[in-house]
């Protein structure tokens, strides 16, 4: 399952109908601890998403016959979607007491992701969160990123909330891991997900599309247009393949 430039009609990020929109639909809840008087950084807040999301993935839970592998394989064969929401205080302890994993980003940032559940099928400790309106900034301006390493690069003609460019980093961290061999993910994982998040200028971005590295085309369920270019993936063994293409 991949998505490049030109996705197959079969990717679960493409905008157009596909045999898998006839699949019950799940999503991946994702919760972002976000206190008024200490919120985390931007920047940090979408690596922590991201690294919370190969967390899952790779968790041995997921994977074979591990309590959320059925769970895991129904999301994934319909459409991959991700939604973001925030908590505070109680809300957050009553959050984390749930089945899931939280993901501490580099600068304290926390984002705790769940085992998918039925588009319909929300908990109600997750379902009172909300979902819109996160905002959130950088204290100073990111450094740029290692391009020796993971770089998740973001739209810089797209305006998305913090919640919506924090599933699309998701989105983009889990088109990396796709496309990877076990031996690439087993490296990637042991080393504890590093990557970067960072925004190119335009005609790098242009470049990035048409690399051959994994594109995010959104659905159009929220904030942007169906078909919009979101993220696009760059790992270093993916940089290699595209090279040699």
């Amino acid at each position: 399952m991949t998505s490049h430039d030109a996705p197959a009609p079969e990717s679960p990020f493409h905008d157009g109908p596909a045999d898998r929109d006839q699949a019950r639909q799940f999503v991946l809840p994702l919760v972002l601890h976000l206190e008024k008087t200490d919120p985390p950084a931007r920047t940090d807040a979408l690596r922590a998403a991201a690294r919370a999301v190969l967390t899952l993935l790779s968790d041995e839970r997921s994977l074979e016959d591990g309590e959320w592998a059925a769970a895991v394989r129904d999301w994934q064969d319909a459409r991959i979607r991700k939604v973001v929401r925030r908590a505070r205080g109680a809300e957050w302890r009553k959050a984390a007491a749930l089945d899931g994993i939280t993901v501490t980003g580099e600068d304290g940032a926390e984002v705790r992701v769940f085992p998918p559940i039925p588009l319909d099928g929300w908990p109600k400790e997750l379902a009172k969160l909300q979902v819109s309106g996160t905002e959130l900034e950088d204290p100073e301006p990111p450094a740029a990123p290692d391009l020796s390493g993971p770089v998740l690069w973001l739209n810089p003609d797209l305006d998305m909330s913090a919640g919506k460019t924090m599933a699309q980093a998701g989105h983009g961290a889990q088109l990396a891991w796709w496309e990877l061999s076990d031996t690439e993910r087993k490296a990637w994982r042991e080393a504890g997900f590093p990557l970067a998040v960072a925004t190119p200028g335009a005609e790098r971005w242009r470049e990035l599309t048409v690399s051959g590295l994994p594109v995010v085309r959104d659905a159009g369920f929220t904030e942007i247009a169906p078909g919009s270019c979101t993220v696009v993936a760059d790992h270093p063994a993916l940089r290699r393949r595209a090279r040699n293409t």
